[in-house]
């Protein structure tokens, strides 16, 4: 549909689209889905039958709209689907730039970030959306973020990089997300990126009360938990097929759950029943995957939706989502940039943003450059970076580029940054073996 005809939504391609959590918010924030592809089947599940419930859509629309596959196979999605789009968003896998992922960036057969840039510059969208975790705003990946913005600008795009707190925009909840938003200059003019909200969101035990003492549990009791749990909560981590079933996190998540009166080592089936206490030790009851989902950002009248399926299914679905209400906010933000409303700004170019200057530096470089020659270059550039600053940069290149070395005659090592090994869709990339040996494990 046409981007000029502000009472008609505009049309999106979601690609890593999980449970709905981005798709909700955004066509909340007027936005249609041409096409929403998925890996795992249950998440995809739970996406057709909320379309028909809540999103207007029919069971025949559902089931074209909704596409279950490796998103990178082009029997799954062609990528002239997505020509003449106004957005391609998604929520790529973050387990590549996580902790518990061990951070490996581009050796995990999981990272489809560059290959949707590639997918970006191909099929030259209004707009893309992406977001992932917190690491990947981390050192360590710099020159990872670097490449990504370059990549952007070669493709005719402005691109810019921010870390959003889903407690500022509604959800009470701590989970910081890390968003990339790109768009052709004639819309970025008009981008600017979602307001916080002024109010602070619901604690944890006023968002949860009803649901809390929907099962017979005494109201007493009830009101002494909402009391205890008087905070917003740890992030929920979703996790993957790959570790175990349901709970809310690693120790440290435990541990802040605990001190608002949550077990977090498992989810209920159900809320507490009458006469229920605490078994000896516990901070008190868990939590049903639907309290999962309201503090996930789900259960008012705009962002209403249902998770059918068993509960560790559904609990993974809930966790890895994107926070609906922030999904809107930035939707919100990207529709009104594509409709051009508001005044215009001046455009920062994205290669002026120098997120790794020892990847910037190298990559303008024709020869290899020692670790002395580095320090000398960057402080002519304003940038003063002393030995073990940019060996802990080379370090970090070497993950996810193709860094070569040389030994000079006076037993230097001299560095050039290659190719980025990151997947764009190369039909000899390692990936593809790795995708195929750990298929079943991988949601």
């Amino acid at each position: 549909m046409s981007a000029s005809k502000g009472s008609e939504p505009l049309e999106v391609v979601e690609i890593c689209a999980g449970a709905g959590g981005q798709t909700l918010g955004l066509e909340r924030a007027g936005f249609r889905h041409r096409l929403a592809v998925e890996l795992d089947r249950h998440a995809a599940a739970t996406l057709k039958h909320n379309l028909v419930e809540f999103l207007g859509y029919s069971a025949e629309e559902a089931d074209d709209t909704v596409r279950i596959g490796d998103v990178a196979d082009s029997e799954v999605l062609d990528p002239k689907e997505c020509d003449n789009l106004d957005l391609l968003a998604g929520g790529v896998p973050c387990p590549p730039f996580s902790i518990a992922g061990k951070q490996l960036g581009t050796a995990d057969e999981r990272d489809l970030f560059a290959w949707a840039v590639e997918l970006c510059g191909k099929t030259q969208p209004k707009a893309l959306l992406l977001e992932n975790v917190r690491g990947l705003s981390a050192n360590r990946f710099a020159g990872y973020r670097q490449a990504v913005l370059d990549r952007l600008h070669d493709h005719g795009y402005v691109a810019e990089w921010k870390l959003l707190q889903a407690n500022q925009f509604g959800v009470s909840q701590l989970r910081p997300r890390f968003v990339l938003v790109a768009l052709q200059p004639q819309y970025a003019r008009y981008f600017t990126w979602p307001e916080p909200q002024s109010e602070e969101p619901k604690s944890v035990g006023e968002l949860l009360r009803d649901l809390m003492g929907s099962n017979g549990w005494e109201p007493e009791q009830v009101e002494e938990w909402v009391k205890k749990a008087d905070a917003i909560a740890p992030t929920i981590v979703g996790g993957s097929k790959r570790h175990g079933g349901a709970d809310l996190g690693p120790t440290r998540a435990k541990r802040a759950w605990a001190e608002l009166g949550v077990d977090a080592m498992g989810v209920r089936d159900a809320p507490p029943e009458k006469g229920w206490r605490p078994a000896e030790g516990a901070p008190g009851p868990k939590l049903t995957t639907a309290m999962v989902a309201r503090i996930q950002g789900w259960g008012d009248e705009d962002f209403r939706w249902e998770f059918p399926g068993r509960k560790t299914a559904v609990y993974r679905q809930i966790g890895n989502a994107f926070p609906p209400p922030v999904a809107k906010a930035l939707g919100d933000s990207i529709r009104n940039a594509i409709l051009q409303k508001g005044e215009p700004k001046p455009l920062v170019e994205a290669t002026d943003s120098v997120l790794d200057p020892v990847y910037k530096l190298l990559r303008g470089e024709v020869r290899s450059l020692t670790v002395d020659q580095i320090i000398d270059r960057l402080a002519k550039r304003g940038t003063r970076m002393d030995q073990p600053d940019v060996e802990r940069h080379l370090n970090h290149l070497g993950h996810d580029f193709e860094l070569t070395t040389e030994t000079r005659s006076n037993g230097a090592i001299a560095y050039r940054v290659g190719e980025f090994k990151a997947f764009i869709g190369q039909d000899n990339h390692q990936r593809h073996d790795s995708f195929a040996q750990q298929r079943a494990k991988i949601s």
